[in-house]
């Protein structure tokens, strides 16, 4: 029988009734845009989180755009971030006209290597934007210290990471601006795109607020140009209903990490690894190898889904040619393009699931 990489059907089944009165509320009371579902889970997710204000908006890359713009980023500002991450990260930062510049990672955090930083800060630089990997937390104590240092705002790019900790304090509530992304196969996820902007700041929650909805302040008082930006009804009440699980979810999470680190101890792959800083939340679960083809082409036969995140860093990819990057700039973030595979991952796998995989990653490894 086949195990897909997350599997949003079994998900469902679990919780069918409770999604199913949240849709039909939505639709008995029309309450599809800019609805008191849409406030409720802004406030139930910043509570979760610890934050004072959530902005729902329509995807992660716009809760990113909003932050950039919150911060007063654009044409000719720099913002430090890695290559090693979903285009959304360089993109909300290229979309305000700032420009996008790289360091490396850490080989065995896949998150920002902070001693690279300030050696990438210039006059035009503005922000900092660590990215929360596969859903362990960056190392944040000496990135504010940097940012502190040179004046930069930190944005955290926690597409991954929701419910995830740093020196036990959960992410949210830590970094001037915090971005979540609440698409499908997600740790928490809507039924279509999504996503949040958490800040402890009251002036930057408004003008985001106002920048989501087209700059507005009343119905036609439109203090400045935005966007339509704005999460719908639908979605906020199906991840309304989700978030009473998402701690559930996330010790599955976590303990489906720690079987496959028991199940892949023969393996000759290298496991992850959980920083002494992170809660680590599993979103995926990514082991190196330089027998990756050879393990999706035997789990593939056995009908068992695997993936890459990511198989091309963006310092290399065409929409960054202009930049001037050749390989060899990034050698550990191109190292990991290489060698990552991301394995079955979602809090319904059984451990039975689970010890299957693990069996044929050892088989191909060790043979």
């Amino acid at each position: 029988m086949g195990i897909p990489m997350v599997d949003l059907k079994r998900q469902y089944q679990t919780m069918k009734d409770e999604i199913d009165q949240a849709i039909q509320e939505v639709i008995d009371t029309t309450a599809f845009v800019r609805s008191k579902n849409v406030n409720r889970f802004e406030e139930e997710f910043a509570a979760y989180c610890g934050a004072k204000y959530g902005v729902a908006c329509s995807s992660g890359t716009t809760a990113l755009h909003l932050a950039l713009r919150a911060c007063g980023i654009g044409p000719g500002d720099e913002v430090i971030t890695v290559p090693f991450t979903f285009i959304a990260t360089t993109e909300a930062v290229s979309n305000v006209g700032g420009k996008p510049v790289f360091v490396d990672i850490e080989l065995d955090s896949y998150n920002i290597d902070v001693s690279a930083v300030e050696g990438a800060i210039t006059k035009k630089t503005k922000a900092i934007i660590p990215v929360d990997l596969y859903g362990q937390p960056a190392d944040l104590d000496p990135i504010f210290e940097i940012a502190e240092k040179h004046n930069l705002t930190v944005i955290e790019d926690a597409a991954q990471a929701h419910a995830s900790e740093y020196k036990g304090k959960r992410i949210g509530s830590l970094s001037p601006f915090t971005c979540y992304s609440f698409f499908p196969g997600k740790n928490l996820g809507a039924y279509g795109d999504a996503g949040m902007i958490l800040t402890n700041d009251e002036q930057s929650n408004e003008r985001m607020r106002m920048l989501c909805d087209h700059g507005r302040r009343g119905k036609y008082e439109y203090e400045m140009e935005g966007y339509n930006f704005r999460m719908d009804g639908m979605q906020a009440a199906i991840l309304s209903a989700k978030l009473k699980h998402l701690d559930d979810w996330t010790e599955k999470r976590r303990r489906n990490g720690q079987l496959y680190n028991q199940y892949l101890r023969e393996a000759d792959v290298v496991t992850p690894v959980e920083k002494e800083y992170a809660k680590h939340v599993y979103h995926c679960y990514v082991v190196r190898t330089k027998d990756r083809q050879k393990i999706q082409d035997k789990l593939k036969e056995e009908g068992i889904a695997s993936g890459v995140h990511y198989p091309i860093a963006l310092h290399l990819q065409p929409a960054y040619a202009d930049y001037g990057y050749k390989r060899g700039d990034f050698p550990v973030s191109e190292q990991c393009a290489e060698e990552v595979l991301s394995l079955p991952m979602f809090p319904e796998l059984t451990e039975a699931e689970i010890q299957r995989i693990s069996a044929l990653v050892v088989e191909v490894t060790t043979r």
